[in-house]
């Protein structure tokens, strides 16, 4: 599953970042944002038009991704309590 797919709210913690190419700029960055494996993220807000851009919540901070950009964060939804 990627953060795009993730419902409103729902806990996940990322798996990985998925590089579409050598020295991908965007994946470094959200690695370097803190998208790294273990890491708690669930996606707070979606935009009005098509639903973008999201707003994404890892760790304690929290982001606005483009879904393409949130398409490349592997998750895995933690299951309910």
């Amino acid at each position: 599953m990627t953060l795009s797919d993730l419902p409103l709210h729902a806990p996940a913690q990322v798996e990985a970042v998925q590089d579409l190419h050598a020295n991908d700029a965007i994946a470094r960055r959200l690695r370097e944002l803190g998208f790294v494996d273990g890491e708690d993220v669930r996606v707070v807000a979606r935009g009005p038009v098509g639903g973008e851009p999201l707003l994404v919540q890892v760790g304690f901070t929290r982001f606005a991704l483009r879904r393409s950009e949130a398409a490349r964060v592997r998750i895995t939804k933690e299951a309910s309590a």
